[in-house]
């Protein structure tokens, strides 16, 4: 066994990303290729980063990571710094090391932290360390080829239409994300126009492969309104043919939905309420495919 009191922890520069790269694809297995770990460390908005989160090396040799995506944010007229926890792994024989890593990141100060993907054992740290849980009571939708009439609703995806449709905040929001992972539309009908942010997910319930998970509704009214022409957008020309849509987010719950049992999703901020914590600027926008349990209430 390593002598674990030996291990360095170091700030992931842009110099170290590669190697950071590698050693995720090939510690958390083969499924997510190099580049793509490289993309999710590579943020698209224009902010400079302080780091790409933390890394442990052994002479040399990276043998951790706790990965992290910063952004600053205007939340009630105030810039705000948002650091998004992403994935943490650790080499097995260096386990009693990887504690380091977190606690490195919390160090930082003036930052509101969230971690959007944890696992069990994770959770149960971040609860210790006074992160608190978000509501994520989140509504299963069945993505029906209704023979709705659009009444003069437009469900625009390509970059230039939505640009045109798009002003201010969103725009700005539009335009950091237009590179990611995540997919883009507006529904737009005169002067009334909602954006939204979506990202196809794998499901892992009865071998029903993709699912789009909401991520962000500009206006919850407008969106309510509209909602069946996005589900049925889906399916007729996504193909994809169920939602998973978070009351939070919506701001209701979807007709004909199945209540699923909640997400963890958790954050620690000195200053900031829960309904001020989005899933812009992180991993869920970044990363290509998060895989998604759904499970029944119990």
């Amino acid at each position: 066994m390593p002598d674990v009191r030996s291990v360095e922890v170091q700030p992931i520069t842009d110099a170290d990303m590669q190697a950071v790269a590698e050693f995720l694809h090939r510690d958390m297995g083969s499924a997510v290729s190099t580049a793509d770990w490289y993309r999710a460390m590579t943020p698209t908005w224009d902010l400079e980063q302080p780091n790409h989160g933390y890394m442990l090396r052994d002479n040399g040799r990276v043998v951790g990571a706790c990965l992290a995506l910063y952004s600053e944010r205007v939340i009630d007229g105030r810039p705000r710094r948002i650091c998004n926890l992403g994935t943490w792994c650790v080499a097995d024989e260096y386990r009693a090391a990887g504690l380091r890593l977190l606690r490195s990141l919390l160090r930082q100060p003036g930052y509101t932290f969230t971690d959007l993907t944890p696992n069990p054992t994770v959770v149960a740290l971040n609860t210790r360390l006074g992160f608190a849980s978000l509501d994520t009571a989140r509504a299963l939708v069945f993505n029906l080829p209704w023979p709705i009439r659009s009444r003069g609703v437009r469900v625009v995806d390509t970059p230039n239409e939505i640009e045109g449709l798009l002003s201010g905040r969103d725009l700005k929001i539009y335009r950091d994300h237009a590179a990611t992972a995540a997919h883009h539309v507006v529904l737009a009908r005169g002067d009334r126009a909602c954006y939204v942010i979506y990202r196809r997910d794998l499901g892992r319930f009865r071998r029903l492969a993709y699912f789009a998970s909401i991520l962000y509704v500009s206006d919850p009214d407008i969106f309510r309104d509209y909602a069946p022409l996005f589900y049925r957008y889906l399916l007729l020309r996504r193909r994809i043919p169920m939602s998973l849509a978070e009351t939070r987010v919506v701001r209701h719950r979807p007709a004909r939905s199945v209540m699923l049992q909640n997400a963890t999703k958790m954050y620690l901020s000195e200053d900031l309420q829960p309904d001020q914590i989005d899933y812009l600027y992180s991993e869920l926008t970044c990363f290509r495919w998060i895989g998604v349990w759904l499970r029944a209430p119990t």
